[in-house]
């Protein structure tokens, strides 16, 4: 009776330790999925936040660019120099960007058209001199250009009113280790006398200039 009754108790403890056993195989078991399924969950929220975040930088960016097109109409024609310029920059930038790259080259395919509809509608009338020194009369560009046709056309001087809507050097912010002086752009009243400007400067082959020579083509 007593050998039945000390059986009954070892078994009761044997199966008391297997299930707690089983009880903590069970729990870790669960620890371990729950912290697997909480770093996949933290995974799925980097990858969102980086996303979001590339998502509100194109956003930015795209916004700010229609707002410099939008203050290139309202600007004089110049400053489409500095558009040009701020289309490069959008290339590098663009190709280190993480989106397709179908998609930026869509993106900076509808910016370069964008800028060529505005530059073609301001050229037509836009004389570019190239090789004037810097700080070459600066103050004075209109009078400048008077005086470089007035050397090398003086005949045209005499038929064409040198009537000039605008005249200064572009891009308008100069760049320290630019080693060749800014163009300098020239917008005459009527497209007829830029014309005949051109073809004179171009049956010359070299303008001069006082202590130097320049030559001019078409912006």
């Amino acid at each position: 009776m007593r050998r039945q009754r000390k059986r009954t108790e070892m078994t009761e403890m044997e199966e008391s330790k297997l299930l707690d056993i089983e009880f903590k195989t069970t729990l870790v078991r669960f620890f371990k999925n729950f912290l697997e399924t909480a770093n996949k969950l933290n995974e799925i929220y980097k990858k969102s936040n980086k996303t979001l975040y590339v998502m509100i930088k194109d956003q930015l960016e795209i916004r700010h660019t229609l707002t410099e097109i939008k203050y290139i109409i309202q600007t004089p024609n110049s400053r489409l120099e500095d558009c040009k310029n701020q289309v490069n920059d959008l290339k590098y930038e663009d190709a280190k960007n993480t989106q397709p790259e179908k998609q930026n080259e869509k993106r900076i395919q509808k910016y370069e058209d964008s800028v060529r509809i505005l530059w073609d509608s301001f050229k037509r009338t836009n004389i570019r001199i190239i090789g004037v020194p810097e700080e070459e009369r600066e103050q004075d560009i209109e009078n400048l250009f008077e005086e470089i046709m007035t050397e090398n056309f003086p005949y045209l001087v005499k038929e064409i009113d040198l009537q000039v809507q605008e005249a200064q050097r572009t891009p308008n912010k100069r760049n320290p280790k630019r080693t060749t002086p800014r163009h300098i752009i020239i917008k005459m009243p009527r497209a007829k006398d830029k014309d005949r400007i051109l073809k004179a400067a171009r049956e010359r082959n070299s303008v001069s200039y006082l202590r130097g020579s320049t030559h001019t083509n078409v912006s």
